[in-house]
This record gives C-alpha cells, sequence and structure tokens, in this order.
C-alpha cells in the first residue's frame, strides 16, 4: 500500500489519537472511518434560507440588543495609571 507523509498540527493529531479505537489502531484507519459530508450549502442556498424563514428575534429583542450595544463601554484598563 502506498503511502504518504503529512503534518498535523497539535490539536488534529491529538483528536486522532483519541479517536482510535483500539490502541494500535493507525491514523489511516481512523480516517476513514470518518464521515465526510457529500454535500455542503452554498453561500446563496443559505441566503435563500434565511430569506424564506421567519425571523429568530422579534423587532422588541432586536430594539433591546441595540440599545445594550450602544450602553457597552470596554473594561477599564488596569495597567493605566491614573
Amino acid at each position: 500500500m502506498a503511502t504518504k507523509t503529512i503534518s498535523l498540527s497539535l490539536d488534529a493529531y491529538d483528536r486522532l489519537r483519541v479517536h482510535r479505537r483500539v490502541r494500535g489502531e493507525s491514523f489511516s484507519h481512523v480516517v476513514l472511518r470518518a464521515l465526510w459530508p457529500d454535500e455542503t450549502v452554498t453561500a446563496t442556498e443559505l441566503l435563500d434560507l434565511w430569506r424564506d424563514e421567519p425571523a429568530f428575534l422579534t423587532a422588541d429583542e432586536c430594539g433591546a440588543i441595540e440599545a445594550a450595544k450602544t450602553m457597552d463601554r470596554p473594561p477599564e484598563d488596569k495597567w493605566k495609571k491614573p
């Protein structure tokens, strides 16, 4: 069987290692067991979906969020001298 050498981030390596079913299972077997979606949603399809679906928030809820955003201030800089 032909092989390829690849580089992985430590997070990706740990994720593969954790998903081994048995101690000696190869990473190739782990990857081949993974389920990869064949179909994805395009940006156009997502926008169409958002246009067709009702709003998640009411107008009052959106107004409350906007009001809270205008009153929001950055935290005090504890390193700044008075």
